[in-house]
């Protein structure tokens, strides 16, 4: 099931800019110009993720945050502010938002963050990870970070480990480079999309029979990759 978003922000350029690049996404998406409007939307429609902005005409951000957490509700909040004062962070931080973007921001980042909420809270599109798989002759422990092939263990580093995670949640569906930039080095301090290919070359070195000729860690070719069971 997709999962439905509620912005509400009174610029109609950011609120249209936002809802687009969302729906680019595969998301569900509501819009409303006020707290109020954007109330009403969400007890006829309630999201899975809140898009926030702090200064909104009559009851600002803060408070409908505040009322938000007050009733018990634990829906993710991503709070938009064209303030950068750590003051404000903070305040929006202890009334229960759980992230922020300061404007102007990235669509490209805030829809990471988006993203990352979303897994974080449940909602988003991957499939729960087992904590360990088999495929080939390898077997993978994600929870204790240890590897084998053929029986013998295999050294990968934690970034590898991660990698694999998120092409196996995937479910065989392919991820971009960029989407696995994003998914498991972050968004804030990212690599070039080179280290995905090495980390790549390294899972498939340590865990494929034929490394040259890989069956479970595949590449699609001007897309990206993805991951493939046992049959």
């Amino acid at each position: 099931m997709r999962a439905s978003i509620l912005i509400i922000e009174d610029d109609p350029f950011i609120r249209q800019g936002l809802e687009i690049a969302l729906l680019k996404e595969g998301y569900l998406v509501h819009t409303a110009p006020s707290a109020e409007e954007g109330r009403e939307t969400m007890q006829r429609e309630p999201p899975d993720l809140l898009v926030l902005d702090l200064m909104l005409p009559g009851r600002s951000g803060l408070e409908f945050c505040r009322t938000i957490r007050s009733s018990g509700s634990d829906l993710p909040i991503l709070m938009l502010t064209a303030l950068a004062d750590e003051s404000d962070r903070v305040l929006g931080f202890d009334l229960g938002a759980d992230d922020y973007v300061t404007k102007p921001f990235s669509l490209k980042e805030l829809v990471a963050r988006v993203r990352a909420l979303l897994r974080r809270s449940g909602h988003g599109e991957t499939a729960p990870t087992p904590d360990e798989i088999t495929f080939g002759q390898a077997a993978v422990n994600f929870k204790q970070f240890t590897a084998t092939k053929s029986g013998l263990t295999v050294r990968l580093p934690a970034r590898a480990f991660g990698l694999l995670r998120t092409l196996v949640a995937r479910g065989g569906d392919v991820l971009t480079r960029e989407e696995l930039l994003e998914e498991v080095w972050g968004f804030e301090a990212m690599p070039t999309t080179r280290t995905v290919d090495n980390h790549v070359a390294m899972l498939r070195a340590a865990l494929e029979d034929e490394p040259a000729e890989p069956c479970h860690i595949l590449t699609v070719h001007g897309v990206g990759y993805r991951f493939v069971g046992d049959s």
